[in-house]
């Protein structure tokens, strides 16, 4: 068997041939409790290696236990999920299956996971590797297209892989980038399933109470081994299609501006637009308190397809060597629609008239009445696909028997295109006895005062259609050697080649209908009023139509009585054949057209022991490694493209050590220097803007990647078969860590032209706003540091101990308590009538980082019957620095609860039900860390699948 081990080390670049060990040594502890797998060779092999005898997993208490082995045998800290681990859950996605893993919780979109989130330390902190090449999938399933580092799981569906293996500490033979943790996504491996044929395929329909629509998830996996066990093909295949919706509110944040007049004040000495200011109790009140920028109820709908396919083959003509050939394709649609009615108070407030305002103890004026308010509503459409492909191939070598290399290479593509991402707005900027009320802010109560339904109020004033294009690549090459100088003595040496190519590119066809000129004025007949003209008279668009408009009617958004539910919104149809839209020119979206390549080149000397201190068997490994990261950074600056190169080199040393204290005591300690490379939006020398939020940003191409000592720690007690009792301290002190540094000054002071802002902002329309200090000019320099520590705590055990079919009961259990300090520059509120927010350093925890976590699990299984019940509880947390006098935004704490149960017909066929979000939990987020100001409150409903699964 050794030599078996040997020839296929490194193949999947993680941890295929950890699971194979784990499940040959679950097989063996599922018959003796309280047995540690042996130290041998075999254990502490790296955790990337293959099995290689014929290994079947059936059950979800055998892949529990194969999982738990990949854990124990590891020398450094590693968590994994194989086989039916997977498969079983009620996971949509990938992200979906790791916050199963202690430390790790998910962010979703759309009702589904998308982002993980390791110790505290968000996605762009996490690298991840299939089949053990690194790679990068984005996509734009959110409200944001993903233009960063952070890997977007829902890619890919769950069914692909056989195991998810997550390694939390460093080691010298791993790669580098990650401050958080290293992920191993592995696909097929025929060679380790049984000789002959092997079928699997399951299909299932999917249904959403919201949306009330059933969609199609079936996969299938057709595998092939020679009897001689020199030849392995296999193929895979994943479709899902669903439509789900999203209903609630949002405020699109909160701020401070001075209004027209105030319980009939007037605050200016002319009305609308113009004069100067006039101070008065009322009006400073008003001015100084914080209203929502766009108050608002809507629907979006998600319609997703997701295909993905796997392909492997593997020739082992002796005993040492092999080859394998990996190939994964995946295709994610998603046509996102979102159906608005609102307020645009955001930067109209000057022309705004008050009513009994109502403010509460946060300085927030929480209901009131406005006149000459500016209704609007919006229809957005926006249709994206995320084409993903990956080759990879390995050649494994005994060279003797002490003597073996493995060379890998591959090259990996994501494609996020976005060819369409429109938007038609109606307004009627003169509106009477419009009501907001967020008393209760979860349910805020806005009541329209004159017509949404007639066509006749409303103009179509602005259109917007932004298509772009992130494109990620790889391309790697690794030499991996091994040499057994002694017994229990293994030294590792390695090199790599890695070239990462990131490009964005973007445009925009946006106007406001009369703001520039208009569109078509001589096609159209449009004649536009002056900006200084209010009224019913006011020409500022095309006069709507009932052919040019749709009925919206909101469904179950959590609103209270007296909410208006009905408004009319454009046809995306309609309105983009009448205005020509899509026939219009493409015009450069100057900040978002930028490029980055990074060449590493680089290698690794490690030392592996395995041997007997004071009768205590210490598996250990030390060793250090290099790289150099040549990169260049292109950008738009003031419309001249610019390139600036430099490289830099990181020596990054690590130590990891596993004690057997008792066969069944395992005591573990590692110590690294760690480093993520800076954010690809910094690295940018270009510029951007927004006129609508009066910010300008600029990137710093010389920043310094984040850098890191991480010190951890753990004890686990596996006192039984398939259980564990674990504690893990961890500690991450970050030395170099990017922070933004930001002044308020004019747009003018910039050197930008105005082409950069989007022409139906306000900043672009009015150029008198461009020579006015309150445009926050933003950009990255290295910070003073930071540091994170926590605790995991992890419990896993069958209830063997109870009498009769209770004992076929189990459980999981795990919990994070993080914390950490980091300084960011924030803009606190105004403290004077127009007033502009000056930033201050704020200290609190790194962005994304859950001071506390919680997963459990209760499941059952029998010869026949299974069923499962999961409850993942994730606490709220800081999600980003935010704007307009609100010191950070971030998420609420929110809990879900999924559920599977499955019945065997036969040895062969097994019937399914899952559900997910079982208690439709509403994702709620706010702005101010104190105030805690709503910005939206979104439930995505209960998912339930009904299916079978057959297998031969």
């Amino acid at each position: 068997m050794k030599a078996r081990i040997s020839r296929i080390t490194w193949r999947s670049g993680a941890s295929a041939a950890a699971v194979a060990l784990a499940l040959t040594a679950g097989h063996a502890a599922a018959q003796t409790t309280g047995t540690t797998p042996a130290a041998t060779d075999e254990q502490v092999a790296p955790a990337d290696e293959q099995q290689g005898e014929e290994i079947v997993v059936t059950g979800f208490r055998q892949s529990l236990e194969a999982a738990l082995n990949v854990k124990r045998a590891s020398v450094s800290a590693v968590d994994a999920i194989v086989a039916e681990d997977i498969a079983k859950f009620p996971d949509q996605n990938l992200a979906e299956s790791l916050q199963r893993i202690p430390g790790i919780s998910i962010q979703r979109d759309g009702g589904e996971g998308r982002a993980i989130t390791v110790r505290g330390l968000g996605a762009q902190f996490t690298r991840v590797r299939v089949n053990g090449l690194e790679t990068i999938t984005t996509s734009a399933d959110g409200a944001s297209a993903n233009r960063e580092r952070a890997f977007d799981f829902n890619v890919f569906a769950s069914e692909l892989f056989s195991s998810l293996i997550v390694h939390k500490t460093a080691e010298a033979s791993l790669d580098e980038g990650s401050l958080g943790a290293v992920v191993d996504l592995n696909t097929g491996n025929p060679l380790g399933g049984k000789y002959g044929f092997t079928f699997v395929a399951s299909a299932q329909g999917s249904y959403n109470d919201l949306s009330k629509n059933w969609g199609p998830r079936v996969a299938g996996l057709l595998s092939w081994k020679s009897p001689d066990g020199t030849i392995g093909a296999s193929i895979s295949a994943a479709y899902q299609k669903s439509d789900t919706l999203e209903l609630g509110n949002n405020t699109v944040r909160w701020a401070q501006a001075r209004f027209d007049s105030v319980n009939g004040t007037n605050c200016w000495t002319t009305a609308n637009s113009g004069g100067t200011y006039v101070p008065s109790a009322a009006c400073n009140q008003a001015a100084l308190s914080f209203h929502p920028r766009i108050p608002r109820y809507g629907e979006v709908s998600h319609n997703r397809e997701r295909l993905g396919l796997t392909g492997s083959v593997q020739w082992a003509p002796s005993d040492a060597t092999k080859i394998s050939i990996d190939g994964l394709y995946s295709r994610f649609k998603e046509i996102r629609e979102e159906k608005w009615g609102e307020v645009l108070l955001r930067s109209n407030e000057r022309s705004i008239n008050v009513v009994n305002p109502v403010y509460d103890g946060n300085n927030n004026m929480i209901s009131a009445t406005l006149n000459d308010a500016w209704v609007r509503t919006e229809h957005y459409w926006r249709e994206s696909t995320t084409e993903f492909y990956q080759v990879g191939a390995s050649w494994d070598q005994d060279l003797g028997d002490d003597l073996r290399f493995t060379l890998v290479g591959g090259i990996s593509k994501s494609d996020a295109n976005i060819p369409v991402e429109t938007t038609f707005i109606f307004d009627d900027r003169d509106a009477q006895g419009y009501q907001y009320d967020y008393t209760d802010s979860r349910s805020p109560r806005l009541t329209f005062g004159t017509s949404v339904t007639d066509p006749a109020n409303f103009q179509l004033a602005e259109i917007r259609d932004r298509p772009s294009n992130t494109t990620n690549k790889f391309r790697t090459a690794q030499l991996r050697t091994e040499w057994d100088a002694a017994e229990g003595f293994t030294l590792k040496l390695g090199g790599v080649y890695r070239r990462f190519d990131y490009d964005l590119t973007a445009y925009q066809r946006d106007t406001a209908v009369c703001g520039n000129g208009g569109l078509d004025l001589v096609l159209r007949q449009i004649t536009c009023s002056p900006s200084s003209l209010f009224g019913p008279t006011a020409v500022y668009g095309f006069r709507a139509t009932p052919e040019l408009s749709e009925l919206v009617t909101l469904g179950n958004a959590g609103q209270p009585e007296g909410n208006t539910n009905s408004w009319l919104i454009p046809n995306i149809d309609a309105a983009a054949d009448y205005t020509g839209l899509y026939n219009r020119p493409l015009l450069l979206d100057a900040g978002n057209n930028r490029s980055v390549t990074e060449q590493v080149k680089g290698g690794y000397l490690q030392v592996d022991v395995n041997g007997s201190v004071l009768g205590i068997n210490v598996r250990a490994n030390a060793g250090m490694r290099y790289v150099r990261t040549e990169q260049s950074s292109t950008g738009l600056n003031s419309g001249t493209q610019v390139t600036v190169e430099r490289d830099y080199e990181d020596w990054l040393p690590s130590v990891n050590l596993a004690a057997d204290l008792t066969p069944n005591l395992v005591l573990r300690a590692a110590v690294a220097k760690v480093m993520t490379r800076p954010l690809l939006a910094n690295l940018t020398p270009g510029g951007s803007a927004d006129g609508f939020n009066f910010r300008v940003n600029f990137g710093n191409p010389d920043l310094q990647p984040y850098r890191a000592t991480a010190y951890d720690a753990a004890l686990e007690w596996y006192f039984a078969p398939q259980s564990v009792f674990s504690v893990a301290f961890f500690k991450k002190e970050i030395d170099s860590f990017p922070v933004a540094s930001s002044r308020v000054d004019t747009f003018t002071s910039t050197g930008l032209p105005t082409s950069v802002l989007s022409s139906s902002s306000p900043g672009f329309l009015n150029p008198a706003l461009q020579a006015q200090p309150i445009w926050t000019i933003q950009t990255t320099v290295n910070g003073t540091g930071a540091d994170l520590k926590g605790v995991e705590l992890s419990l896993q055990a069958p209830f063997r101990f109870l009498p009769g079919f209770l004992s076929n009961f189990g459980g999981i259990v795990n919990a994070s308590f993080i914390d950490s300090n980091a300084i960011y520059a924030q803009g606190v509120p105004a403290t004077t009538p127009g007033g502009s927010n000056v930033n201050q350093p704020f200290e609190t925890t790194l962005y994304q980082l859950s001071k506390r976590a919680f997963n459990a699990t209760l499941y059952y299984e029998d010869s026949k019957f299974s069923a499962r019940a999961s409850v993942a509880y994730r606490g709220g947390f800081n999600d980003q620095g935010s704007a307009t006098g609100n010191v950070f935004e971030g998420y609420s704490p929110i809990t879900n609860v999924d559920a599977s149960v499955r019945y065997k017909i036969t040895d062969n066929v097994e019937l399914s039900l899952e559900g997910t979000n079982l208690t439709d939990a509403y994702r709620e987020r706010w702005v101010d860390q104190d105030a805690k100001r709503p910005y939206e409150n979104n439930h995505f409903g209960r998912t339930f699948l009904v299916g079978a699964r057959f297998k031969m």
